[in-house]
């Protein structure tokens, strides 16, 4: 884990950084692996790849953060790039693989109410993805939107959202 860690911060290959992010990922499937990934500073590198102009690399590196966001100590790492990722969710092509897989990644990060405040001014592009979306992407989004309206502080900005 620590030199595909090192391999990432090394390379600018893309098609590198994509084998790394999926092995990394999967790797994370298992709860030991995603303390260390988190102890040898991984989030922060994969966090890192979520600004790659490659729309293929931050797909990876979104899934690499979605199943590591499965402990509570990731979470607390993970959501300083909650914005961002609202951020790709919105400037994604509409039901594209990146966009799903920052929504997933999104679901994960709301189902408690910590971080619940991170997403609130994305609540009108959800809505939008929710009406002109695909069925993936509109279940992808209602996952989000169910987590949202379980907080009574962001049940408030959802009924106020612009539609």
């Amino acid at each position: 884990l620590q030199k595909l860690i090192h391999l990432l911060q090394a390379t600018d290959d893309p098609l590198i950084q994509e084998q790394a992010l999926i092995t990394l990922s999967n790797s994370a499937a298992f709860s030991v692996n995603q303390d260390i990934i988190r102890n040898l500073g991984g989030l922060s590198v994969i966090g890192g790849m979520l600004s790659d102009c490659v729309p293929k690399v931050k797909e990876k590196a979104l899934n690499a953060l979605n199943n590591l966001s499965m402990n509570i100590k990731n979470q607390e790492e993970i959501q300083v790039y909650i914005a961002q990722v609202c951020r790709n969710v919105e400037s994604a092509p509409l039901d594209s693989d990146l966009q799903l897989a920052g929504l997933r990644l999104l679901t994960n990060m709301s189902v408690t109410s910590d971080y619940h405040h991170k997403m609130i001014n994305s609540i009108p592009c959800f809505l939008h993805l929710l009406s002109e979306g695909t069925e993936r992407t509109q279940i992808q989004v209602l996952k989000v939107l169910v987590n949202l309206s379980a907080d009574p502080a962001t049940t408030r900005h959802l009924l106020r959202a612009q539609v």
